[in-house]
């Protein structure tokens, strides 16, 4: 992915973070339920990284979607992971996995259509301190 690109998807999860969480909130996921709130760093497996400040974990089931009114379909929920379906009207789809390492240690693995391109993405979370 092109560091433009990046930058776009992490910027569209800083906006689903800090508005659109109502959405995300209702899914009620087991494995998000104790992560940790606050300045989370993500880096992709090419060492790009950006922050954000993460009020509501399960935002980031539609990081490349960012505040897209989405349907949301939970595939699995369990303690440590999570996977979400979603379909945003207009605006593509997606598949997320959310694997909780620890509390402050998250593996992301999307992937799906976002206005007719397709994205696969990995982010390895990691919360670094309060939002600023």
């Amino acid at each position: 992915m092109k560091s433009w690109q990046f930058a776009c998807a992490i910027m569209a999860g800083v906006l689903l973070t800090a508005g659109a969480g109502a959405t995300a909130q209702r899914l009620n996921l087991v494995a998000l339920d104790a992560v940790e709130r606050g300045e989370w760093s993500l880096r992709t497996p090419q060492g790009q990284t950006r922050k954000l400040c993460l009020t509501n974990p399960a935002s980031l089931m539609q990081i490349r979607h960012g505040a897209n009114v989405c349907d949301h379909v939970v595939m699995d929920n369990t303690q440590r992971s999570a996977t979400v379906r979603y379909t945003c009207s207009g605006h593509g789809q997606g598949r997320t996995t959310i694997t909780v390492e620890t509390k402050r240690l998250l593996q992301i693995d999307t992937q799906g259509v976002r206005d007719g391109v397709p994205f696969a993405d990995e982010y390895e979370a990691r919360l670094i301190g309060r939002c600023s």
